[in-house]
This record gives structure tokens, C-alpha cells and sequence, in this order.
């Protein structure tokens, strides 16, 4: 494995630019505050899992040329970014039309395993069609790696390492907003705001994707 790595220099600058992009709030965060806000924290770990993972397969996509495929097909890039837009307004039209809650409901319903995977399958759908990772993992990582190493080695560990800084970075996100989830959840109207904000988030971030030019990794 240490073959795969850079030089200690260059592995030093590439932890440094994969934290400062990582902590940069993008769509993936936006998503996982919005999980956490209006579910919990378990719902934002589970949220943060889910995308790591959707994360980890665009760069195994990257690394097998995946990535290649969408930066020469306009119509192969549009067909995944398309269809992960379209899940993410689906996932907000499915909020704003979850069930009111009732006068006098004060506590959080019950997060069972069968939600927790519902809440991980989604950020893995949302992360994996996003055909923008796979270009960035294939713009970015070949910066800091050995022409005369393994490419798909180097690759695959490099967008691990990456995908583990984002992970925790968005765990950082998880635990602030969860911090302050109860008590905007005390505020009056608290329930049915959440519900509206949380589908604008999501259907905004779903046209956001559908609309947004060009093919850049950010």
C-alpha cells in the first residue's frame, strides 16, 4: 500500500486541498443538514453513510474510467445527472406530502432500522448520481499520483482517503445541526416549517442540479 502513496509532501498537500474542499458546504452537505434538522441525528448519520458510500462508488467509477465516458458523452452525463435531480425532487415532493403533524405530538417518532436504511439508500442514490464526483475524483486525484505506480490502485486508495475526510467533515455538520435541532423543534409551528423547508431543500437542490451548466466537479 505504500507504494500507492505519494510522496509525503504531495500526500500532504492533497490532505490539505481534499479538507478545504471537503468542508466546503455543497450539495451533499446541504442534504445531510437537511436529514438532520428535520429527523435527528441518526437520520444525518445515516445520511452521512449513505453518501460516503454513493461518494466512494463515483470514485471506483473514476477510476475505471467511468468518469471518461461522461466527460466525451454529453448524453451520458445528462442521463445521470438528470435522474439524480429528478430523485431529489421526488424525495421533497415525498416530504411536503408526509402527514401533518397533530397538535400535542411533542415527541420524535421512532427511528426503526427499516428507516434508518430508507434515509442511507437515499443519500447513496443521491451521491452515486451525481456525475460530477466521478469527474472530479478523475480531475483531481491525478495531481498527486505516480505515473509509474498502479493508476487504479492509487486511484481507488486516494478517493478512499477522500471520501473518509468528507465523511467526517460531513459528521462535523451532523452534530452541530443536531445540537441545535431540539430546540428549533420547541419553537411554535416548529413541525409544519420543517416539513416545507425541508421539501424546498430538497426540490431546490434537485432543480439546482437539473439547471446547473457545464461539467466542473464543484
Amino acid at each position: 500500500m505504500q507504494d500507492l502513496l505519494p510522496s509525503l509532501p504531495l500526500l500532504a498537500a492533497f490532505l490539505f486541498a481534499s479538507l478545504a474542499l471537503a468542508v466546503t458546504p455543497g450539495p451533499a452537505v446541504i442534504y445531510v443538514l437537511t436529514r438532520t434538522l428535520a429527523q435527528g441525528r441518526r437520520a444525518g448519520l445515516a445520511s452521512v453513510a449513505g453518501v460516503a458510500l454513493g461518494n466512494f462508488g463515483n470514485a471506483v467509477g473514476a477510476a475505471i474510467g467511468l468518469a471518461a465516458l461522461f466527460a466525451i458523452s454529453s448524453l451520458a452525463f445528462s442521463v445521470v445527472k438528470y435522474a439524480g435531480a429528478a430523485y431529489l425532487i421526488y424525495l421533497g415532493v415525498k416530504a411536503l406530502r408526509a402527514p401533518k403533524p397533530q397538535a400535542g405530538e411533542g415527541a420524535a417518532p421512532t427511528f426503526g432500522t427499516a428507516q434508518a436504511g430508507r434515509i442511507f439508500r437515499d443519500g447513496f442514490v443521491v451521491a452515486l448520481l451525481n456525475p460530477k464526483t466521478a469527474i472530479f475524483f478523475a480531475a483531481f486525484l491525478p495531481q498527486f499520483m505516480d505515473p509509474a505506480a498502479s493508476a487504479m490502485g492509487q486511484s481507488l486508495l486516494l478517493g478512499a482517503v477522500f471520501v473518509m475526510i468528507a465523511a467526517t467533515t460531513d459528521l462535523m455538520y451532523v452534530f452541530t445541526a443536531g445540537a441545535l435541532a431540539p430546540a428549533l423543534k420547541k419553537m411554535k409551528g416548529a413541525g409544519a416549517a420543517g416539513r416545507y423547508v425541508t421539501a424546498s431543500a430538497f426540490i431546490g437542490l434537485g432543480i439546482f442540479t437539473a439547471v446547473s451548466g457545464g461539467r466542473s466537479a464543484k
